[in-house]
């Protein structure tokens, strides 16, 4: 979990004054992780702590209160988890989002800064190496959401629609979304999803970065691989085709009469989604989502194991 700075300036500059609840640290069974966090305004909310009383009571009070506060959840709201959480509630306005420009982790907490944090700090400002959310003596530390992952949607039936349904509120993506025109996109769109009515897909190819992910679900095979073609080319962190063992084969085949070798073909995730969870668009968007966001995790944790170990950590 991160600090979401944008989701943030959105909120104020929507709402004005708006509350920020964290989940700071945990104890036993808890509803959510550290790092969870929710929005609260006059009249509204957005992000999750986990729901139940612990939510409700957290989203009640948090215009009215700030600080940090411990609540063990059976004694004292009823909820069967038996653990504690300890939350942190926040103000924001303009002016205090302004103080924010430019970081990279957000540590805040009473008194003189520890030289624990001091030192967290430090790692991640010289070394790259970021810190995950945590309570560090009474501070809390929180790493600002990065740049967002650009990930390509290729497709507006009923598979693409799904998966944007699913992946849109994830805060770490970037969607685009392509088909052939603008009719076949749905009337209400996402705000964090672009759509981009291309006559020529293929073209649009060329716009995406070349670490992006992307996922290939159109009405036309034909269309499909030409995509496959054009992304092998190109260059991707991430591609997946929607299809079944029999249409890769034939891809696969193709894709090497058109000079692409076997190791270049192999990059492309085909088919995509779980199996198991069957072919309905939502059950298959479910499975693209956890597919995804696997992935992502392994190479974040990862990435993390291999700075920890490098410095010390």
């Amino acid at each position: 979990m991160t600090f979401d700075l944008d989701t943030l300036r959105d909120a104020v500059a929507r709402h004005g004054r708006v509350a920020r609840v964290v989940v700071a640290a945990t104890a036993g069974s808890v509803p959510r992780e550290v790092g969870a966090a929710m929005l609260v305004w006059e009249g509204g909310q957005s992000g999750t702590i986990g729901g139940g009383a612990l939510e409700f009571r957290a989203a009640a009070r948090a215009l009215d209160t700030s600080g940090l506060s411990r609540h063990p959840l059976g004694p004292e709201l009823g909820q069967c988890c038996g653990g504690a959480v300890t939350l942190l509630c926040e103000h924001f306005d303009a002016d205090r989002l302004r103080d924010l420009d430019g970081e990279n982790v957000f540590a805040r907490g009473a008194g003189d800064r520890p030289l624990a944090v001091q030192r967290l700090l430090d790692g991640a400002r010289a070394r790259g190496v970021v810190p995950k959310p945590q309570l560090v003596q009474g501070w809390m530390i929180e790493p600002v959401t990065r740049p967002k992952r650009d990930l390509w949607i290729w497709g507006a039936g009923h598979v693409g629609r799904a998966l944007v349904d699913v992946l849109h509120p994830l805060p770490d993506l970037s969607i685009t979304w392509v088909d052939t025109e603008p009719a076949r996109f749905p009337g209400q769109i996402p705000q964090s999803v672009t759509a981009l009515p291309a006559s020529d897909p293929v073209r649009a190819v060329d716009l995406a970065h070349g670490n992006a992910k992307h996922l290939i679900l159109t009405y036309s095979h034909a269309l499909d691989l030409a995509l496959c073609h054009a992304l092998l080319g190109h260059g991707f962190d991430f591609a997946g085709l929607i299809g079944s063992d029999t249409k890769w084969a034939r891809f696969r085949s193709r894709l090497r009469n058109l000079g692409h070798s076997d190791a270049q073909i192999a990059r492309i995730c085909c088919p995509i989604g779980q199996k198991q969870l069957g072919k309905h668009p939502q059950a298959i968007a479910v499975g693209v989502a956890a597919q995804i966001l696997n992935l992502q995790n392994d190479r974040d944790s990862a990435t993390w194991q291999t700075h920890s170990s490098a410095f010390g950590g």
